[in-house]
């Protein structure tokens, strides 16, 4: 909105042409999301103590985190989401219609991740929906924002998958992109759902994989850039950009109160919004095997608990401690900081391999 007022204004004052370079409202975008989470952080915190909106703590967890986490508010992704649609609204190009795309799976995630945390509330239970629900709910809003999709661009651009480290390896998916989409964005919300265990342990992730993307979508709206990396082209795409600045934004003001020891836990309402909106992101730039490597931890996490529970119904027993996987090594008897600290490590590595991928082909 504040951007589509200030480029109105160029031909008076021609210094607003400023505001026209994505690396600039990236960057506003990012300060501005940042900046609404530090300044609603407190007194959102202090209500949701209040209330006592917190979620109850696994009972077969770390016996610590019954001790050092309950009464931890939680819906702090109700305060994420605040940043990071304000740093949308007001820096992005709101006629871009991939914008819309990301905003509508970003909120339609982000409400059932809201409704997900008010039944573990209201049922003083950390079970919440049955999983059989939650993924049928997630079906239901990927696949309206795939038809969107299809809708908003060319079905042709779409059919097309390419693979990292090779220049001239694209498969064609014809109409398999659908619930390979589907596919893409259900997993990464769960993924990230899933690491969302530990104080900042997934907050961290997120803010790199982002990081990556913002970088990517630049280069992929790029016609210059995108002809000498040797990646596909796609008009309109430097927009993603500033949608995942807003992301970076949201997230670190998040972790100034979700750092160890956390004030707030962003919940359900933040993992499954932010882990969709991830997964759309790497759609629209058509890197969505580049995100399985940038967001790594998020695979490892998931692989794990689907791990777990196969060996448990087929042989009666565990392969880890306990999944997701971070809380194996918890068991293990690391200390919460010592997983998460090592586990940021991890995610800095992939980041930085998934944009090796840029230039390896």
């Amino acid at each position: 909105m504040l951007y589509s007022f200030l480029i109105s204004l160029v031909d008076n004052f021609s210094f607003l042409n400023v505001f026209k370079y994505l690396t600039v409202r990236t960057g506003l975008a990012m300060f501005t999301s940042m900046l609404v989470v530090f300044i609603v952080g407190e007194p959102f915190i202090k209500y949701f103590s209040n209330k006592q909106i917190h979620n109850p703590i696994r009972e077969d967890g770390p016996q610590e985190h019954i001790i050092k986490k309950i009464g931890t508010p939680t819906m702090g992704g109700v305060l994420i989401l605040l940043g990071l649609f304000s740093g949308i609204l007001l820096w992005s190009d709101l006629l871009n219609p991939f914008n819309w795309f990301l905003i509508y799976i970003t909120l339609s995630f982000g409400i059932l991740g809201a409704y997900d945390d008010l039944m573990k509330i209201k049922g003083k239970s950390s079970a919440g929906i049955s999983s059989k629900l939650k993924i049928i709910i997630q079906l239901l809003f990927a696949l309206i924002g795939i038809l969107i999709l299809t809708y908003l661009a060319d079905p042709a651009d779409l059919e097309y998958l390419y693979v990292p480290f090779f220049k001239n390896v694209i498969i064609n998916l014809g109409w398999f992109f659908v619930p390979f989409y589907l596919f893409v964005i259900i997993g990464s919300s769960n993924a990230v759902n899933l690491t969302d265990g530990l104080d900042g342990l997934a907050t961290v992730p997120v803010i790199l994989v982002a990081a990556c993307f913002a970088f990517i979508s630049y280069l992929t709206g790029n016609i210059v850039f995108s002809e000498y990396l040797q990646i596909p082209y796609i008009e309109g795409a430097g927009e993603v950009a500033i949608f995942c600045g807003s992301i970076i934004g949201a997230c670190l003001g998040f972790l100034w109160f979700n750092a160890p020891p956390a004030k707030i836990f962003m919940g359900d309402t933040g993992s499954l919004a932010l882990g969709g909106s991830l997964g759309a992101v790497s759609i629209l730039t058509k890197h969505e095997i580049v995100l399985a490597i940038t967001g790594g931890l998020f695979v490892f996490e998931a692989f794990s608990v689907i791990v777990q529970v196969i060996s448990f119904k087929l042989t009666g027993k565990r392969v880890f401690k306990m999944a997701p996987i971070h809380h194996h090594f918890e068991k293990k008897g690391w200390p919460e900081s010592t997983v998460v600290i090592r586990f940021w490590i991890i995610s800095i590595i992939l980041a930085m391999i998934g944009l090796a991928t840029l230039k390896l082909r």
